[in-house]
């Protein structure tokens, strides 16, 4: 067996990047081709959003090591958008992507396994390689998606400290003289060192934003075992400074999501400026490019070019 902690490594040192594309289709983004007419049914909207994502995949697939589908865009359509869902999340695979489903779920007991035996590996009805999940149902409500987990070769990433604003209300109140999120981090990385094997990293990780460097680069720190899922970069503002300190000295330990950034770069500069919306998919490419560049220029990540640390 190779636990998904080593399967996400080997991902990672092929494509010699840690960028991780969120594919976050939203309908009045779409290009001009794609566009649904306004008063399109949901089942129209969902076969845009599926050729999207399809053009999308294609193009990053080459370079990058996996993508994150958010699954509310495709359950806002209801069943022709879930219909769309599995078919991206197949053909992602197809192009030999992991598939970190975005999907925050969680409950307790029988139901968290339904859940986890719903989404997780390739033997589940939605087959993604992994899952992210709310652990504030508690340390129980964890351990079914992590049983599952080790049964099928895929991972599960826990939400510790999220990447919007207002994610201090909880996660930053101070409890036995510990944050939440620091609370909440021990509990995964304890999972994380269950889940290793021999592996440097186990199949349990945390989502850490970008938009909190500090606390980034300590909970690398004090998490040692736990892939890191980063938030936040591009659109929400985090540059690749702020996510420096994710990764450990071997530019390993982190994948760094941008999603509106890259599949919508046809709205912004330079790339509109040089290809225009009907080349959509050049600037995908490009924004894609130009952020493993940046990453591989400002962070440890730089080291997963060099052949000799691999």
């Amino acid at each position: 067996m190779t636990i998904f902690g080593e399967r996400l490594l080997n991902a990672v040192r092929r494509c010699r990047t840690p960028v991780l594309v969120g594919l976050d289709p939203r309908r009045d983004q779409l290009p001009p081709g794609l566009q649904p007419a306004a008063d399109a049914e949901p089942q129209s909207v969902a076969t845009a959003y599926a050729e999207f994502c399809r053009g999308v995949i294609d193009v990053v697939a080459p370079s990058v090591p996996a993508v994150k589908p958010q699954a509310a865009f495709f359950e806002q359509l209801g069943a022709p958008g879930m219909v769309a869902l599995a078919e991206v999340i197949t053909y992602a695979r197809e192009k030999g992507l992991l598939v970190i489903l975005d999907g925050k779920r969680n409950d307790i007991g029988s139901t968290a396994a339904a859940y986890a035996d719903a989404y997780l590996g390739q033997e589940s009805p939605w087959g993604a390689d992994a899952l992210t999940v709310n652990p504030y149902l508690g340390s129980d409500s964890l351990e079914p998606f992590v049983e599952v987990a080790r049964q099928r070769e895929s991972g599960v990433f826990v939400l510790v400290k999220t990447s919007n604003p207002g994610s201090h209300l909880l996660q930053d109140l101070v409890a036995q003289e510990q944050t939440i999120y620091q609370r909440v981090a021990a509990v995964v990385e304890q999972l994380a060192q269950q889940t290793c094997a021999d592996t440097p990293y186990g199949s349990v990780g945390a989502v850490v934003g970008a938009t909190y460097p500090e606390q980034l680069a300590e909970l690398r720190q004090s998490m040692a075992h736990t892939w890191l899922l980063v938030p936040g970069f591009g659109a929400q503002g985090g540059s690749a400074a702020d996510v420096s300190g994710a990764f450990d000295d071997h530019g390993g330990g982190a994948i760094i999501n941008s999603s509106r950034a890259i599949i919508f770069a046809y709205h912004r500069k330079p790339y509109q400026d040089r290809y225009g919306p009907q080349q959509w998919q050049r600037c995908v490419e490009e924004a894609t490019r130009d952020m493993a560049q940046q990453l591989a220029a400002e962070t440890p990540a730089g080291s997963l070019l060099d052949e000799s640390t691999l």
